[in-house]
């Protein structure tokens, strides 16, 4: 059992990090307050690799592992998590592709992402459809050699910036399982009748794109089809393990970013003559801090191991790390703003945006409550 990164993952960490303090740090306050979408540090980040970091080299990506990429994510994260999500999460949704589709989308999709000359969502959440998947209602209809896609989705990520989609829909409304009647299907966004709608006014992460996609009779050909028709559910059961643990990596990248701020803060900050940091009771805030981020870290770790190896124990493991992580992100947020006191409370400093930007790690692909469901599911054999 080795506990190491290897001399590569070190030197993508040090690169990464690097990466972040440069170009993202400076401007991270600018693209909170004005909640814009980082194209250019988009296209800094495409010189490194980032937006097509876990592709397959056939198609022009890296080919990082998932721990690579938990390490990618951390750094960027502990940077600045809107930056942080738009940066890393340009692919999103390119796994469906990878996994199920054909070699023909492979060719067609895979290689503007990993030269950063698309950007890519996975549409799946509805106004009335979250964590019950299975109640979206978006319709696909087969129509000759085309699909016909009406219907809504809403909270998703890149949404009026992204080239094309993975869409989550109904294709046949009379299956009998209810987990059997759903496909995916990949709509690129110039299509007639596809428009979206930019969502302001978010708690967090601000710097990334989130919109509302309508489809109104949006036609495409047929092989645009992911995979096999009625398997889209259980394509993304599968997604969710992998998108799990990057939210994970994302939560320990923002209690990191807190962290450091924190202890960096308490060094500087004088009270009754000495820095804050020599009282006992911030050195135990930042020592809880830092070890609840070793913990969250590892099992963030251990997770994405687990999707490369493609463990029995994925699914369970994968939402442990998200319902653990995320709540780590949350905490020590918290208490860095604690540390901060007064100063904490505005936005001159980084943790009262850290502190708004965690909360989304609770939310997003799967609810705390649903990774307990999932957790205890695994457990009790359901």
């Amino acid at each position: 059992m080795d506990f190491a990164l290897s001399d590569e993952q070190q030197a993508i960490r040090d690169e990464v990090r690097r990466f972040a303090e440069n170009e993202i740090k400076p401007v991270a306050t600018e693209y909170d307050r004005e909640e814009k979408f980082p194209h250019e540090i988009l296209e800094k980040s495409v010189e490194m690799g980032i937006p097509g970091a876990t592709l397959p080299v056939e198609y022009g990506g890296a080919g990082y592992s998932p721990v690579d990429f938990a390490i990618i994510v951390e750094e960027l994260f502990a940077a600045d998590p809107g930056i942080g999500f738009s940066v890393s999460a340009t692919t999103f949704g390119a796994d469906a592709i990878v996994e199920f589709g054909t070699d023909e989308q492979k060719e067609e999709y895979l290689p503007p992402l990993a030269e950063g000359d698309a950007i890519m969502g996975a549409a799946i959440s509805e106004p009335g459809a979250g964590s019950d998947v299975t109640a979206i209602d978006t319709r696909a209809e087969k129509d000759g050699d085309e699909w016909v896609i009406n219907g809504n989705k809403m909270w998703i990520s890149n949404g009026s910036v992204g080239d094309y989609f993975v869409v989550m829909c109904k294709t046949n409304p009379e299956a009998e399982d209810r987990y059997s009647g759903f496909s995916q299907v990949i709509v690129e966004s110039d299509r007639d009748g596809f428009s979206s709608e930019k969502i302001t006014g978010k708690l967090g992460i601000r710097a990334s794109d989130t919109a509302e996609l309508i489809f109104d009779d949006v036609r495409v050909p047929e092989e645009n089809l992911v995979g096999t028709e009625g398997f889209g559910f259980l394509q993304l059961m599968q997604f969710f393990d992998v998108t799990r643990t990057m939210v994970a990596a994302q939560g320990v990248g923002i209690a990191k970013g807190a962290a450091e701020r924190a202890r960096d803060y308490a060094e500087e900050r004088e009270q009754f003559g000495r820095p804050i940091s020599d009282f006992q009771a911030i050195e135990h805030k930042i020592a809880e801090m830092f070890t609840d981020i070793e913990a969250a870290r590892w099992l963030t770790y251990r997770s994405a191991w687990s999707i490369e190896n493609e463990s029995e124990q994925l699914t369970s493991l994968a939402s442990m790390a998200k319902e653990y992580a995320s709540r780590v992100a949350v905490d020590v947020a918290n208490e860095a703003v604690q540390v901060h006191g007064g100063a904490g409370f505005v936005d001159d400093f980084d943790v009262s945006r850290f502190y708004r930007d965690a909360k989304i790690t609770q939310i997003y692909e799967g609810t705390t409550e649903i990774q307990k469901n999932i957790i205890a599911r695994e457990i009790f054999g359901d």
